[in-house]
């Protein structure tokens, strides 16, 4: 008699849920189905949209894994589970969670907006946080900095995010200004003549845009020239120094003297 009931409830359990439980597995099955479909199709959208290789993997991953969570989750709402608890549960990891990784998550959401907004790109040359080198990488959570006396410099994004960043090398170009002071008795167009030549000389010396030399100042025991000459932005300190060099020895060749630099 008892194993008359079992039966019987076992099969009005079976007439109540089992539509649902069918219909919960079609929809689980179509569902996946559908996400891989779209998991084809995001990731040519994002290859063709050049978008930048750190964050294309973690945008699929991120877009994927919220909708098989979110078709989970229909799906036991569907076969009948009640979500209360489970709601509750996440809730309370979440808020954990988010009081414990509070920096980290800060790194993780500059990172994003770092790759996706570019105020700077690997190869960069960049001045941030008291530290000037060449971007080598740029992580969800830490960009790396290659100093250009060789060191290794690891970045949290959130630094990076909030603070002043001066791209050097994104215009392509840097002016090099250099001002020397001359007595009154040396004659300006001789001077400026001399650092012309130099000038022509130079490789890395861009004619465009337009280069500049003239007087900066005159002051009672001499003046001061001011030179302004574009260069290309990578490689510029050795640029600057090879100009400077050449030019002091162009000067003292030409029975210049400086009596001072500014």
């Amino acid at each position: 008699m008892k194993l008359q009931q079992f039966y019987n409830q076992v099969y009005a359990w079976l007439l109540r849920t089992g539509p649902s439980f069918l219909l919960g597995i079609g929809v689980l099955i179509v569902g996946f189905w559908l996400i891989r479909i779209l998991s084809r199709w995001l990731t040519n959208h994002l290859y063709k949209r050049k978008i930048d290789p750190s964050l294309t993997p973690f945008l699929l991953s991120l877009s994927i894994t919220t909708l098989r969570v979110l078709l989970i989750i229909s799906v036991m709402q569907i076969i009948g589970i009640q979500m209360t608890v489970f709601a509750a549960i996440i809730g309370a990891i979440g808020v954990a969670a988010g009081l414990a990784l509070s920096g980290t998550l800060q790194n993780f959401t500059s990172g994003i907006l770092i790759l996706l907004l570019k105020p700077f790109e690997v190869g960069d040359n960049i001045l941030a946080q008291g530290q000037e080198g060449t971007v080598t990488a740029i992580k969800i959570f830490y960009t790396i900095v290659q100093t250009f006396d060789n060191r290794t410099v690891v970045i949290p994004n959130s630094k990076l995010s909030n603070e002043v960043i001066i791209n050097i090398s994104r215009s392509g170009t840097r002016r090099l200004d250099v001002e020397m002071k001359f007595s009154n008795s040396i004659d300006y167009q001789t001077v400026k003549s001399t650092i012309e030549n130099v000038l022509d000389g130079a490789q890395n010396a861009l004619k465009i845009p337009e280069r500049r030399i003239g007087i900066s100042s005159i002051e009672a025991d001499g003046y001061k020239v001011m030179v302004n000459v574009w260069l290309d932005a990578h490689g510029f300190i050795d640029t600057k120094m090879e100009i400077q060099e050449k030019m002091m020895e162009a000067l003292r060749g030409s029975g210049l003297k400086l009596p001072g630099l500014g």
